[in-house]
């Protein structure tokens, strides 16, 4: 446990968390240089044209620290959006450690109070950087003084980075490594597992994003969503190296994902928690509820022939992301 870091970027939009992100997995050399892009854990097309982290990625990290041990480290990147504040609730939940990412030019904004508030209630460790330090219209000295007197993190434990040229991401590595407590386990020996994102694959049915606080879990065990009482066979289990990894066993302090029979994604609900159904846990995590809708709208067919159409095109959509609501 001691070798495990399971951390997340908290920032304003456009603070330059999934630049940062790069970088790390950049200097863990975890892709390919070769295989690399800019906003490598932003996968759909609008994140990439927006510049906003819409969906929950996850991904394991190694990295050699001059202690010359090798940690795993787990990043758990969160939706860039205020709108997604219950799902970043749940990503926070799953980790022992947080980056605050805060922009060397424009310093402390809305959303990053908002994020910090919601990490210091998870107890998680804070680690403050400053970030684009490159640019010209920079001032991380005045950043440096807003985040001690807004905070109350003393200046000289911000680290000063830029995300885009890689200065200063070493010793961002190294606090990661040094200021955040390893991952917490509980005592208890039976299967609790943080359920913090899913998606639906054409191909595989559901893929559940899991962290587990106790047990383990592997292949042909039978699980049970704590939240619905339904169970189901394990047919994978496995790790994000960053594409899905396939392991024989999922223990206590690791973030990884879960393939069942489970056919529809509103059966996964994000805070929920799994147990095996065998020996299952008394209580589940704290924390879960059902997710609120946020945006709402009416949209109708022009001909209205296509009724039928617009409702096979919701229930679709609905496959991919249970957070819709129609």
């Amino acid at each position: 446990m001691n070798m495990i870091r399971n951390f997340c970027i908290i920032a304003h939009i456009d603070h330059g968390k999934s630049t940062l992100a790069d970088r790390l997995i950049e200097m863990t050399q975890t892709v390919h240089k070769r295989n690399m892009q800019a906003q490598f854990l932003d996968s759909m097309d609008i994140e990439r044209e927006r510049g906003i982290t819409i969906k929950m990625q996850a991904i394991k990290l190694q990295y050699l620290a001059n202690d010359g041990n090798t940690y795993e480290l787990n990043l758990i990147d969160t939706p860039g959006h205020v709108d997604f504040s219950y799902e970043v609730s749940r990503s926070l939940a799953a980790c022992e450690g947080a980056l605050l990412l805060v922009d060397a030019a424009q310093g402390i904004e809305a959303q990053t109070l908002a994020n910090f508030y919601l990490a210091l209630e998870h107890d998680l460790e804070i680690v403050p950087v400053i970030n684009k330090i490159d640019l010209p219209s920079a001032n991380p000295d005045e950043v440096a003084q807003e985040i001690e007197h807004v905070f109350g993190i003393p200046r000289e434990d911000c680290i000063r980075c830029s995300a885009k040229t890689g200065d200063g991401v070493a010793d961002i590595l190294e606090a990661i490594v040094n200021k955040m407590p390893p991952a917490l386990i509980l005592e208890d020996n039976t299967l609790k597992a943080l359920v913090f994102d899913a998606h639906y694959d054409s191909y595989r049915g559901v893929i559940i994003y899991i962290r587990l606080f106790s047990g383990s879990i592997q292949k042909k065990q039978r699980i049970r969503i704590m939240a619905s009482g339904n169970t189901y066979d394990v047919t994978e289990v496995g790790v994000f190296k960053p594409a899905l990894t396939p392991i024989s066993k999922l223990k206590a302090g690791d973030v990884g994902y879960v393939i069942s029979n489970m056919k529809k994604i509103d059966d996964a609900k994000i805070g929920d928690t799994i147990t095996l159904d065998i020996d299952p846990a008394l209580t589940p995590l704290e924390g879960y509820k059902e997710a609120k809708p946020m945006v709402f709208c009416g949209f109708y067919p022009i001909d209205t022939n296509e009724y039928e159409l617009l409702k096979d095109a919701l229930e679709k959509l609905k496959l991919n992301d249970s957070s819709l609501q129609y």
